[in-house]
């Protein structure tokens, strides 16, 4: 009873439960969901190699680009605020570099122009700069963080344009494929990296002050300033953090595709990277944040989106099952509900001390 206790009043009790719901669901009607298999495949350079597939790896690759995104967006909700543009900054940086590849290339080529690891860098550069132009924005001028992000959002669409000439943007250069494509000891390369920006994240905001510093700012943030903390800065650096996270999901994404559409991609993923840091448990007006929460309810997002394409629910009412599905998700989290399951073990251990 004490184990269940400590259970239910952990921050990652609400997503995880929900995740397992769902998960139950999927196994009651597809017992082989959590099947792996490992297959041999080619890679880019012609070598075979190993990697693991089945339906629940399957689904962390998948939910890898929102992952990335909402580990960003938590911080921003943490201090009360929202990034609107990390959709438009995934396509900018996704379009940098297939651009930066091609270099004078006409038409795609099985080469590039630019060695990779400088394309990463000019683009994570990027992001980061369109982040701490989002964050002086919001802290520096004053403006509130919906406005100051939508209008990096829409012009970061015609920016997309203007470095793609107005057109999709492809590459054949198969090693930058890999990024996305290929895998390390038979684990999805994507799943590595979502891991070692989780652990970036945790480290700098729990093994650091600067967690501290964005609850502070994000409870009250002319206390903090009051109390010494440089808010300023560090609602700047939130942002930048947010526009690296963009940065990567936009790498990932034109390595797996190898094309950029400048007013397709990233569509709505800011919207996508919302929903999981909600589901994940962090509320929106700010104050405290769970990172671990925020990767959890990535995967109950994309979890739920491959079951509804799996039963073959009509793209009609995808949209209405899945925001029915996440209102009810986000319930089961909700302190009411929480403070109910614990009020249960607290009355059956009081019941346990009369006996």
């Amino acid at each position: 009873m004490k184990v269940l206790r400590r259970l239910t009043s952990s921050a990652m009790f609400p997503p995880l439960l929900a995740l397992a719901l769902i998960l139950l669901f999927n196994l009651f009607f597809q017992p082989d969901f959590l099947t792996l298999e490992l297959r041999q495949i080619q890679g880019a350079d012609g070598e075979m190699t190993y990697r693991l597939f089945g339906g629940l790896i399957n689904t962390i690759n998948r939910a890898v680009p929102v992952m990335i995104l909402a580990m960003g967006m938590t911080l921003a909700i943490a201090t009360g605020g929202v990034d609107l543009s990390v959709g438009s900054v995934l396509a900018v940086c996704g379009a940098v570099t297939i651009v930066l590849i091609r270099g004078d290339d006409v038409s795609p080529t099985a080469a590039t122009s630019m060695a990779i690891p400088l394309v990463i860098i000019i683009a994570l550069v990027v992001g980061i700069i369109c982040g701490i132009w989002n964050g002086t924005l919001v802290a520096k001028i004053g403006m509130p963080p919906v406005v100051a992000t939508l209008i990096l959002m829409v012009a970061g669409r015609g920016l997309t344009q203007n470095i793609t000439g107005e057109r999709s943007v492809t590459s054949g250069y198969e090693p930058f494929a890999e990024i996305a494509r290929g895998a390390t000891l038979a684990i999805p390369n994507q799943i590595w990296i979502a891991g070692g920006i989780f652990l970036l994240f945790w480290l700098i905001t729990r093994k650091t002050a600067f967690g501290m510093y964005v609850e502070s700012v994000g409870a009250n943030r002319s206390a903090a300033t009051y109390a010494g903390i440089k808010s300023t800065r560090i609602i700047i650096i939130i942002y930048a953090l947010s526009g690296f996270c963009a940065a990567v999901a936009g790498i990932l994404f034109a390595s797996e595709l190898m094309v950029v559409a400048p007013m397709n991609a990233g569509m709505n993923r800011e919207l996508d990277a919302i929903v999981a840091v909600v589901l994940g448990g962090t509320s929106m007006s700010g104050g405290k944040f769970n990172i671990g929460g925020t990767v959890v309810g990535a995967l109950i997002l994309q979890l739920l989106n491959q079951t509804l394409l799996f039963y073959g629910v009509p793209p009609e009412f995808f949209l209405a099952v899945q925001a029915v599905v996440i209102v009810l998700i986000v319930i089961v989290q909700s302190p009411v509900t929480h403070k109910f399951i614990t009020s249960k073990f607290k009355i059956s251990k009081k019941q346990g001390g009369k006996v």
